[in-house]
């Protein structure tokens, strides 16, 4: 597939784009499912309701994060590839993060359901045409793509290990 082309999104998003150099972005999506489980499956309890500071998600809310963002990054694909005219809403992760109580879900569990909508979203754009891949809607006030939101997810999934590794001191 073909990387998106700055006119596709908003530069904000470059900052998860820049995260991905592999072509074969339905590849990646699909080995990040074992990526993030061979990172974080074999955490006790207690080590996933770890916080880097007192303010930070803890590694359990980080993953509810993963699969939040996965869920609406993955409708925002599916209402544009099928030619939604009308500006799909942003989301506040943070306003996101405290209505949900990651803490209270097992890790595995977080992780399955992480699996489930992952494998969700690449049935269906398995099933996108080149026309569905390029077309451009709007989100966040923003043009944006399918094509560009399956590099977004795998880039915003990337960002989060990589401070899962730095900061939460995960896969040392």
């Amino acid at each position: 597939m073909q990387r998106p082309e700055p006119g596709e999104y908003k530069h904000y998003f470059d900052r998860y784009i820049s995260r991905v150099d592999e072509d074969d972005v339905l590849g990646l999506l699909e080995r990040q499912i074992a990526e993030i489980r061979a990172l974080l499956g074999a955490l006790s309890a207690e080590q996933s309701r770890y916080r880097y500071a007192e303010a930070k998600w803890s590694v359990r809310g980080v993953v509810d994060h993963l699969i939040d963002a996965e869920r609406i990054f993955g409708y925002r694909a599916l209402c544009i590839s099928r030619g939604e005219t009308h500006e799909l809403p942003s989301f506040d992760e943070n306003e996101y993060a405290a209505a949900s109580d990651a803490d209270r879900c097992d890790l595995g569990s977080l992780l399955d359901e992480l699996e489930v909508a992952r494998r969700s979203n690449l049935a269906m754009m398995r099933r996108f045409d080149d026309g569905a891949w390029s077309r451009i809607g709007t989100a966040s006030s923003g043009p944006i793509s399918p094509r560009a939101l399956a590099f977004i997810i795998a880039g915003h999934q990337r960002h989060h290990v990589r401070i899962l590794e730095e900061r939460y001191g995960l896969g040392r």
